[in-house]
């Protein structure tokens, strides 16, 4: 027995959708933050495709990439307003929620094309501080290649109001955070000498490889024992900080190096639960840390595992 045209139609709409999914998640994450909000904003963006790809009266849809990212980005953008009344009442400093993918040991993800839509912690910090439509305009001019006239199309905008949108944009983000790209070896190396250095208790080495102008934020959500309530600024108040809560971690945390936004990062486990996950940003030189992300809240370590076999 064949199928049916309208199964023949449900079938397409659905693989259409799961083929644009991994870059519907991309853009929408990087516009959120949230691991958890990006889910419900791609199945409200399934709810408006489903319908409209399957009706025999409607216009033929055809750009299904364009059409279906400009849902999405748009569902992103009316979630806005909820996500900033929940963040006025949340504990502490706001980090976006760590996005792990692969291990890593030395990682072997130097080629820029394989971490081009991974956007950092640090810099996800920043755009945190841009409009949300500063924000969706530099996402995806600067992270997905979209050119100005197409972001237009999407946000219904004019070129020329998008260009203002995204030099206001860009400008922000670049005082903020200078254009540069750490080398992940050294990333890596960097992320183990500062772990070795905060769990071992070692001020004299945190000193040193702490820039003067170093940042930590602690994101516990009032879930988790947080180290402070807002983030602490300068090498010495960071050192001591971070001796501090070191005496009163967990003994023997087990620490597993894998990819959080595109960097090599640490994942702390105690009892195979996940305890932290800590992120390091380096100075343009590459020899100091500039930032810590710690974040703690259980919430948004739901997604953290230990690999299977480990």
């Amino acid at each position: 027995m064949s199928d049916s045209p309208e199964d023949t139609t449900e079938d397409t709409a659905t693989q259409v959708f799961a083929d644009h999914r991994e870059l519907l998640f991309s853009v929408v994450y990087n516009l959120l933050g949230s691991v958890a909000d990006t889910e419900d904003v791609l199945q409200d963006t399934w709810l408006a495709w489903a319908p409209r790809s399957r009706a025999s009266s409607a216009k033929e849809i055809v750009n299904p990439r364009a059409y279906l990212v400009r849902i999405a980005v748009n569902a992103a953008l009316a979630r806005q307003a909820a996500i900033s009344r929940r963040r006025e009442t949340y504990v502490g400093p706001w980090l976006p929620e760590p996005l792990v993918t692969a291990a890593t040991s030395v990682p072997d993800v130097a080629d820029p094309a394989l971490r081009a839509e991974s956007v950092s912690m640090a810099l996800l910090v920043v755009l945190e501080t841009l409009t949300p439509l500063e924000r969706a305009v530099f996402v995806l001019h600067e992270v997905f290649g979209y050119a100005h006239t197409e972001i237009a199309d999407i946000l219904d905008r004019t070129p020329s109001a998008v260009r203002q949108l995204a030099h206001r944009a860009r400008e922000h983000v670049h005082a903020r955070r200078p254009r540069y790209q750490a080398d992940p070896r050294v990333q890596q190396q960097a992320t183990e000498r500062f772990l070795a250095a905060a769990l071992g208790g070692d001020l004299d080495a945190l000193m040193e490889i702490l820039a003067s102008d170093v940042t930590m934020w602690t994101d516990g959500g009032g879930k988790a024992r947080a180290a402070v309530l807002r983030p602490v600024h300068g090498r010495d108040k960071v050192a001591r900080l971070i001796v501090g809560v070191a005496s009163r971690a967990p003994q023997d945390l087990d620490i597993r190096y894998r990819s959080v936004n595109g960097d090599p990062s640490a994942l702390l486990f105690a009892d195979d639960a996940p305890f932290a996950v800590m992120v390091i940003d380096l100075s343009p030189d590459g020899d100091q840390v500039s930032g810590i992300y710690a974040v703690t809240n259980p919430e948004k370590l739901t997604h953290v595992a230990p690999e299977p076999g480990q």
